[in-house]
């Protein structure tokens, strides 16, 4: 059988009580205020972009580590029959760019 409480227990227990609830609303008065929401939100859409921004690093490192190793032998020595397909490729993506410049002026 629980012990019958004083008045002074119950009135120190309704005083912890309200100073625990004020601290509660004070707290989601914080986590409420449009600055608060505001620098959330921007925190969050910061952190994906700084994640997205590593993925694609990421993967464009790995893209270009292949394409390095497609142009090379396994001991490093130039792979001449990959090398110059693609230089004259690039080459001529510069000329139709260039040219396509010179036309539009």
């Amino acid at each position: 059988m629980p012990e019958a409480r004083t008045p002074a227990q119950i009135e120190a227990d309704i005083v912890r009580r309200r100073e625990q609830l004020a601290e509660t609303l004070d707290e989601i008065g914080v986590r409420m205020h449009p600055k608060t929401i505001i620098g959330d939100a921007k925190a969050k859409a910061a952190s994906a972009v700084d994640h997205t921004a590593g993925r694609a690093f990421v993967a464009v490192n790995r893209l270009v580590t292949d394409v390095k190793d497609g142009l090379r032998h396994q001991d490093g020595a130039p792979r001449p029959e990959r090398i110059v397909p693609v230089v004259l490729l690039a080459v001529g993506v510069v000329g139709l760019l260039v040219a396509s410049a010179r036309r539009k002026r």
